[in-house]
């Protein structure tokens, strides 16, 4: 499917407006997995003619995806990964785990933004962060689409790592999303170390309630709901 390159036009924009010199794209990737953590790159790009067929990893094909992240690791200006564990995300949440992991990677960087374009249209990041929330910015900017492609590519292989300790759950496959192979693997197995066992989709093992942990807080219950049905906003 053919699609529009992304442009530095919000970097320029920035620059103009703000005065930020120093602009990092940040994108997440693991948000509605059942399993693996939930990981953050914060990439510096500069203006710079971006490597082709750069773009949203999610319309790229794992192959692409490979080659483009080997050459993006050189072609960035610096980049960063940040990482909440699952026993982070339990315990917090998940919109207060992006802002850790996010604060990871940012705070990794060798320089610190003067400004950060943030995937969505909503801003987990925050104070004293100056933001710009771009929705699909993964697609439409430079710095979020290399961010993109380098968190989608690490995590994957994180996860397939850990799909060598625990091979019944696919996860070199599904990177810790649901899947048919997943589900069946939480209902013979239970869930391991590396699952978010305050999530919904635990309700569906009653063999492993007892390990279920409860988040009581309304942005929980509904950050649940889209774990539970595989969501990676």
């Amino acid at each position: 499917m053919p699609y529009e390159p992304p442009t530095h036009t919000v970097e320029r924009s920035l620059r103009a407006t703000t005065g930020a010199k120093i602009i990092a794209g940040v994108d997440e990737v693991g948000r509605g997995a059942w399993a693996g953590p939930v990981s953050v790159c914060a990439a510096v790009t500069g203006l710079r003619r971006p490597p082709t067929g750069l773009t949203d990893s999610k319309l790229l094909t794992p192959k692409r995806r490979d080659e483009l992240a080997a050459v993006l690791g050189d072609w960035v200006t610096c980049h960063a990964l940040g990482h909440a564990s699952p026993e982070e995300i339990d315990e917090l949440g998940m919109t207060a785990a992006l802002r850790l992991a996010a604060v990871r990677a940012l705070e990794a960087l060798p320089v610190r933004p003067d400004a950060v374009i943030l995937d969505g249209k909503h801003d987990y990041l925050g104070a004293p962060w100056r933001v710009r929330t771009v929705i699909k910015g993964d697609q439409s900017c430079v710095a979020v689409a290399a961010a993109s492609v380098i968190a989608k590519v690490r995590r994957d292989a994180m996860m397939a790592e850990l799909g060598l300790e625990h091979e019944h759950f696919g996860f070199a496959d599904n990177a810790g999303y649901p899947s048919p192979v997943h589900r069946a693997a939480l209902e013979e197995w239970g869930p391991t170390p590396y699952h978010r066992v305050s999530w919904s989709y635990m309700d569906a093992l009653p063999r492993w309630q007892h390990l279920k942990k409860v988040r009581l807080t309304p942005e929980s219950a509904a950050l649940e709901a889209g774990g539970q049905l595989g969501f990676d906003f």
